[in-house]
């Protein structure tokens, strides 16, 4: 059952990490530039592990860019963005957000 669910919540989580404009982008990351290539990047990722996804639901990502270790990350709130939502409610709003490694 659980491995169903995060099937269902990966799948969720890939449509909106590669269709979504609303990206939260941290200092550091906006000041490595080439942001365009950055985010292409972001959408296209597919090498998810183990370690970096454990619960298989496609909510985190690791990319070297430009020098440095780039982060993303998948949060789930309700529409107001105050308090934590389950991924799978049609009321869950999805924030990606791109930080540095150092910036965690």
């Amino acid at each position: 059952m659980e491995t169903e669910r995060a099937a269902k919540i990966a799948v969720l989580n890939d449509r909106f990490r590669t269709t979504t404009h609303e990206v939260i982008l941290t200092r550091g990351v906006v000041e490595l530039g080439g942001l365009p290539g950055l985010l292409g990047r972001v959408r296209r990722y597919e090498t998810f592990t183990e370690g970096d996804d454990p619960y298989g639901e496609h909510d985190f990502g690791v990319i070297e860019w430009r020098g440095e270790t780039v982060y993303w990350k998948i949060d789930y709130y309700d529409q107001q963005l105050e308090n934590g939502r389950d991924p799978l409610s049609p009321e869950c709003r999805r924030v990606l957000t791109v930080l540095l490694e150092s910036e965690w």
